[in-house]
């Protein structure tokens, strides 16, 4: 399988796109990833965790701990884990902490942990999009050596129309794909 063995940590935050992680994350498996899912506090509001824990075959993972048995949830050790990071969806907030190296949730912390590259896939209202600060915090992040997958124009959750959706899951696999492709073939 194309990505037999690749170990993917896939973020998801509050974003009304987070329905779409259900999506990438099949895509993900089918393909032969081992999965890891964490979500921002937020994103427990759009998405179940049972949903993405029933299709990773893993636990979601949320908090530093587990609350119900206080095992710790090491963003250090996940950071180390993983070939690669997906945040899909990736709201303004999230990635504004990203660019300025806040860490308030375990989404974060692994991130700022994270040996291996990251992908991220922006979703929010067209308006939030094309802000200044959002913009400059894309860049930011750019300079940190992210890939960020731009958002499509269409029509978003406000009834708005605009660049600000969340790239489709199978355009974000195939990029996922052709990313360790090439990274096999400099290896």
């Amino acid at each position: 399988m194309q990505l037999a063995g690749r170990k993917i940590i896939l973020c998801v935050t509050g974003s009304i796109a987070a329905y779409k992680a259900a999506y990438l994350l099949r895509g993900l498996i089918k393909l032969d990833a081992h999965v890891q899912v964490i979500m921002s506090p937020y994103a427990k509001e759009f998405i179940s965790p049972l949903t993405l824990s029933t299709l990773s075959c893993r636990p979601v993972l949320s908090d530093f701990f587990s609350p119900s048995d206080g095992s710790w949830n090491s963003h250090v050790d996940l950071g180390l884990w993983a070939d690669l990071i997906v945040v899909a969806p990736a709201t303004a907030n999230t990635m504004g902490k990203m660019a300025l190296g806040l860490c308030d949730n375990l989404l974060l912390a692994t991130y700022l942990s994270a040996k291996c590259p990251v992908m991220i896939a922006p979703a929010m209202d067209l308006d939030m999009f094309e802000h200044p600060s959002t913009q400059r915090n894309i860049e930011l992040l750019k300079s940190y050596g992210n890939i960020i997958i731009d958002p499509v124009s269409g029509e978003l959750a406000s009834g708005l129309v605009g660049q600000g959706r969340m790239e489709e899951p199978d355009v974000i696999l195939a990029k996922i794909v052709t990313f360790f492709a090439q990274k096999k073939t400099s290896e």
